[in-house]
């Protein structure tokens, strides 16, 4: 039997590179100089596609692979594939979720913990020589409070159960309301975030949820209220946030994830109410090996019995 041949689009994990390199016969698209061309001479010969979350694959790049039957993506995120495209054409979809749920709740509560009692911010602090002359001005305590969670999927779920060891009272908003799960439902998020002193995202990106956390649901938070984003960046009005934090309409944000990443808003850069982290929410070793792990099994298990491990809902 033929090595099946792989394109892949976009960099992944070396070492998750050099096993496929071993398993199938693959070919680095990023590698092109003219991608089009590329694809106009040699896009039939590809049965698979390996790609990432923050890279994706568009119509495009579907349209352009005649004879693909599989994509197998490196993390949770969906938006950035057609997943359209790809269910007109029957060509199966996997991703990596479950894998990463702790890491990326984890971090949620360390951004959460760090802008509301203004961790990072105190460290700048004492490295400066600040604390010799002034004494650092009192924060927010944490526990006891209230946190909501946009989004109750996967992560939220977890983030929700992160909360009870901090006494936090949660209420989440989704689509619809979570069967099995005792946190209470809210139907709007901007009530959502006026009942909250911590609103967390946890939705997906894409075009559902593009701006959902806009000026109304910021000023609903209001200045005594946090908020953190380790969804997409896409789902906050970004410009509304910084308006509102250089304002101080809303008293502090952390956020792992921005619009137009890598490109981060300079207005946030002399803020000491946000903490800015370069999307790393899933960035640890043991989290972006078992998200290869996930990939490489995905591939295995679609190519020796037609069927993905984690498929992705098509549309």
């Amino acid at each position: 039997m033929m090595t099946p041949r792989l394109l892949q689009n976009g960099r992944l994990p070396p070492a998750l590179e050099a096993e496929l390199a071993t398993l199938y016969d693959v070919h680095p698209l990023w590698a092109e100089p003219d991608v089009p061309a590329f694809l106009a001479r040699h896009g039939r010969e590809f049965v698979g596609l390996v790609t990432s979350a923050a890279v994706g694959a568009d119509a495009t790049l579907i349209g352009a692979l005649p004879r693909l039957r599989v994509i197998a993506s490196f993390g949770v995120g969906l938006d950035l594939i057609d997943l359209d495209a790809a269910a007109r054409r029957d060509v199966a979809v996997g991703f990596t979720p479950d894998v990463l749920n702790d890491c990326v709740a984890d971090l949620a509560f360390a951004l959460l913990l760090d802008v509301a009692r203004g961790v990072s911010a105190a460290d700048r602090h004492v490295r400066r020589g600040g604390w010799l002359s002034a004494r650092w001005p009192l924060t927010t305590r944490v526990s006891g409070k209230r946190l909501g969670i946009l989004g109750l999927g996967r992560i939220g779920r977890a983030i929700a159960r992160r909360g009870a060891g901090f006494d936090l009272d949660v209420r989440y908003t989704s689509r619809r309301p979570v069967e099995g799960v005792s946190w209470r439902f809210e139907p709007s998020v901007v009530e959502l975030a006026r009942w909250a002193d911590f609103l967390v995202i946890a939705a997906a990106g894409g075009t559902a949820t593009r701006h959902l956390v806009s000026a109304e649901v910021l000023d609903a938070l209001g200045p005594q209220g946090f908020l953190v984003n380790i969804a997409r960046g896409s789902v906050v009005d970004e410009a509304a946030l910084v308006d509102a934090l250089v304002a101080q309409r809303i008293a502090g944000a952390g956020l792992d994830v921005f619009e137009n990443e890598p490109n981060v808003p300079p207005e946030l850069f002399g803020l000491d109410n946000v903490v800015l982290l370069p999307h790393l929410a899933s960035g640890t070793h043991e989290t972006r090996k078992a998200m290869a792990d996930l990939v490489r099994d995905n591939l295995h298990a679609y190519f020796s019995t037609g069927r993905l491990l984690t498929p992705a809902p098509l549309h």
